[in-house]
C-alpha cells in the first residue's frame, strides 16, 4: 500500500511541507475540518490548523489515506461528511467519458473491462483540429476530490495497492503521459509538465483528505521525473510544482463556496439613532470566499464569481 509519510516531505525541505500546508486565501495552513483526531488533544480540533509538528516526527503516522484507516473510522466519515471513495475503475470509466468528448472517438487511453482496464500503448494520436498542447492545456475539475483519485490514481483507492505508471487513468495521469510522449529534452518536459498541473483544479472540505491529494499530486511528480528521465526533481522545480498544488487542490465548503472556519467580523455598521442597538454589538461574522489561481491572467480570482459567472478560467 502507497502511504506517504510525511516525515519524508519534512526532510526534503521545510519550505516545501510548508507550501503543501499553506491555504492561499487566508494565507494561514489548511485545517483539520474533521472530528477524526480530537482524541489527540485541542490542537487536532476541526477548526484548528494543521501544523507540521502534529503530522511529523512522533505524530507521523497521524494521517493515512481511507483505504489504510480503521473501518469505525471509514464509517464516521461516510456517515458525518457522505465521504465513499470511488473504485478507480470507476474513475476510469468516467474520465474515458470526458476525453471520448474531447478527442471525438471511444477508448484513446485505455479499454475499460471487466472493473478494470487494458491501457493503449501505442502513441495517443490527435484530432486534425486539436494538438497536444491543446490538450494539457484544456482545464480539468474534481469536485470534493478527497484523496484526488481522478486526477491522478498512485494507488487503489479501495484496496490502496499501487497502480504502475504506465497503467494509471487520473485525468493529470494522461496529460503527464502525453507530455511524456511528445517532448525530448527536460526544459521542454518541465514547461509543458508545469502547465498541466496549472491546468487541473479540485477542492476538498475535509483537511486530511486534502493534504493527501495535494501529496499525490506531489509525487506524482516526483514519479514522473524520475519515469522519463531516470533521476528526481531539482529543489527549484520541486517549490514551483509545489506552489500550484497549494493554489489549485484548495480547501473549500462546497455549498459555500468558502473557507472552513474562516469566519470573519463584517465592517461595522453605521446604524441610525432611531434603531436600538449599539454599533458594537455588531458582531455578525462572514467566512472567506476561496480564491483560485488563473496561470495565464497571473492573478488570483474567487471561486465563486467563476461560478455565478460561468466564465472558465
Amino acid at each position: 500500500m502507497i502511504d506517504i509519510i510525511e516525515q519524508k516531505i519534512l526532510n526534503l525541505s521545510e519550505e516545501l511541507f510548508d507550501t503543501l500546508l499553506k491555504d492561499r486565501t487566508t494565507q494561514k495552513n489548511i485545517c483539520w475540518a474533521t472530528e477524526c483526531y480530537i482524541s489527540h488533544g485541542k490542537s487536532y480540533y476541526p477548526q484548528e490548523p494543521i501544523l507540521k509538528d502534529l503530522i511529523t516526527g512522533f505524530n507521523t503516522n497521524i494521517i493515512h489515506p481511507r483505504a489504510a484507516k480503521i473501518s469505525e473510522d471509514k464509517a464516521r466519515r461516510t456517515k458525518d461528511k457522505a465521504e465513499v471513495f470511488t473504485p478507480s475503475w470507476i474513475c476510469n470509466e468516467q474520465n474515458n467519458l470526458v476525453d471520448e468528448a474531447w478527442f471525438g472517438r471511444k477508448d484513446v487511453f485505455n479499454i475499460s473491462i471487466n472493473n478494470t482496464w487494458i491501457t493503449n500503448k501505442s502513441l495517443i494520436k490527435f484530432p486534425d483540429n486539436k494538438t497536444w498542447k491543446n490538450y494539457i492545456d484544456s482545464k480539468r475539475l474534481e469536485i470534493s476530490c478527497g484523496e484526488a483519485p481522478y486526477l491522478v490514481s498512485r494507488y487503489d483507492t479501495v484496496t490502496g495497492k499501487e497502480i504502475p505508471l504506465e497503467e494509471r487513468i487520473g485525468l493529470l495521469d494522461r496529460k503527464l503521459r502525453i507530455v511524456n510522449e511528445n517532448t525530448h529534452n527536460e526544459e521542454d518536459w518541465f514547461f509543458w509538465t508545469k502547465r498541466a498541473y496549472e491546468s487541473i483544479y479540485g477542492y476538498e472540505y475535509q483537511g486530511d483528505s486534502l493534504l493527501l491529494a495535494r501529496e499525490n499530486l506531489f509525487y506524482t511528480f516526483i514519479e514522473n521525473m524520475e519515469y522519463k528521465f531516470s533521476h528526481k526533481p531539482n529543489e527549484k522545480q520541486l517549490k514551483i510544482i509545489a506552489k500550484i498544488i497549494s493554489w489549485n487542490i484548495w480547501q473549500m465548503d462546497g455549498i459555500t463556496m468558502t473557507v472552513p472556519f474562516s469566519e470573519r467580523s463584517r465592517e461595522k455598521k453605521q446604524l441610525s439613532i432611531f434603531e436600538n442597538i449599539i454599533e458594537n454589538d455588531y458582531l455578525d461574522k462572514e467566512p472567506i470566499p476561496c480564491k483560485i489561481y488563473d496561470w495565464r491572467a497571473n492573478k488570483s480570482i474567487e471561486f465563486r464569481n467563476i461560478i455565478k459567472g460561468g466564465k472558465d478560467i
